[in-house]
């Protein structure tokens, strides 16, 4: 049995998520990023022959490298990325904010001004896999929002290289600084600088428990997109949906870790018994069914709801990274949500075509964190200024309020620093 059936509304397997192992991680990423900050490039070549097995001789991605990359991928991945990347793009380009200021009739004008963040560095796990996707969702907001300077972090493969797939997806989208390192000490050259890589403003991208250990150690130092914990899907269906679509969902999520979360939250108990059964006969044949099995022994779901309203209640609770809506009437359900990183709406919306190709960012906050917080955007890449100008007339009109309100806090060079400005 992979899947433990819920019927009593028990969420408190929630609980044994979060943050909580990090501890166990904190004490051995401090003395990296200390001997980062020290030793520099010294400790990031050390550090990559030591966990990453490869004796390099430079931290910089061969550029010879990325000529050989287009050659050896096929032609059609190309494509793929190429068109991937025009509707991440296209999406991101909706969302930039904007510039204002309003001036009043009496003379005072207030505004906001955005800027993009200077320097930012994407991560991008690797190692034993490709993540191309990554770098088209790290860095496509950036670029969009007009950041000048992009770094790119990936840790070598056996080979001694950065996979083929990302150095062509960063080459088609511009990235130039690319960097053959990984783990919590790329994450400590970013933020702290080493003689060849250069600090950052902000780190963004997914990776392991060490990296995301080291990403909670340097927040302050530098911004950072979130604490990312494992994938999670919780797919909410009835009766009309194809049992062997949703199974192939779950196990689309399962295959990532032994720590991802998949949960099918259904009104019909038939419906989870075929998914259930499907899920048994999918995951003997994937490359990856060890880390499947793992992670829908230890946290696949399958919670049965009496109808809608509880469905949406309990999806709310666990306010997951992805949430599928495969009802009757989705369009019914879709107002009620109000926790979730990513809504998938449909048969056909399956998870992967968010991860891949629609154009929403794939960089979604997980552990419940949706219940605050959102998607990678190109807001995460700009900083607004007030624009505060008073004119004559505003401080004449204005000033004894604002020297009051100062008095009343207790301070009084607030106050004078007003009044000075105050014609009697």
């Amino acid at each position: 049995m992979l899947m433990q059936w819920i019927e009593n509304g028990d969420l408190s397997f929630l609980d044994n998520r979060g943050m909580n192992g990090f501890l166990e991680y904190e004490k051995a990423v401090r003395e990296i990023i200390a001997k980062v900050r020290v030793n520099g490039d010294k400790a990031l070549l050390s550090y990559t022959k030591q966990f990453d097995h490869v004796d390099l001789e430079t931290l910089h991605a061969d550029s010879e490298h990325i000529a050989t990359a287009y050659r050896d991928l096929p032609g059609t991945f190309i494509e793929v990325i190429k068109e991937a990347a025009g509707n991440i793009r296209s999406f991101h380009e909706k969302q930039k904010p904007d510039s204002w200021d309003v001036t009043h009739a009496d003379g005072s004008r207030l505004g906001q001004r955005v800027t993009p963040l200077d320097a930012v560095g994407v991560y991008v796990p690797g190692g034993t896999a490709a993540y191309p996707s990554s770098v088209l969702m790290g860095a496509i907001p950036a670029l969009v929002a007009g950041v000048k300077r992009i770094v790119l972090v990936s840790p070598p493969q056996k080979n001694g290289e950065i996979s083929d797939g990302v150095l062509a997806a960063a080459n088609e989208i511009g990235i130039k600084e690319i960097y053959q390192v990984g783990g919590a000490q790329a994450i400590a050259a970013l933020a702290y600088g080493t003689e060849t890589i250069k600090p950052v403003d902000k780190i963004v991208g997914p990776g392991n428990i060490y990296v995301t250990a080291a990403k909670k150690e340097v927040f302050g130092t530098v911004a950072i997109d979130s604490l990312a914990g494992p994938s999670e899907i919780v797919i909410l269906a009835d009766d009309s949906a194809n049992p062997d679509w949703l199974a192939a969902d779950l196990l689309s999520q399962a295959e990532h870790d032994p720590l991802s979360m998949a949960i099918l939250v259904t009104t019909s108990k038939s419906l989870g018994k075929a998914v259930e059964s499907h899920i048994q006969k999918q995951v003997r044949s994937l490359p990856r069914a060890e880390i499947a099995k793992k992670s829908l022994d230890d946290f696949g779901k399958i919670i049965l709801v009496e109808d809608y309203d509880d469905g949406i209640k309990t999806v709310n609770k666990l306010a997951p990274e992805h949430l599928e809506i495969v009802v009757t009437n989705p369009e019914q359900i879709l107002p009620e949500v109000r926790h979730a990183g990513a809504i998938f709406i449909g048969a056909y919306s399956s998870e992967p075509v968010g991860d891949y190709f629609a154009g929403p960012n794939h960089i979604i906050p997980t552990n419940r964190t949706a219940r605050y917080s959102s998607p990678l955007s190109v807001e995460s890449f700009v900083k607004r200024s007030s624009i505060i100008q008073y004119s004559f007339e505003a401080m004449q009109n204005n000033g004894r309020k604002i020297a009051e309100f100062a008095r009343y806090e207790g301070l009084e060079a607030h106050a004078r620093a007003i009044e000075k400005r105050i014609q009697e």
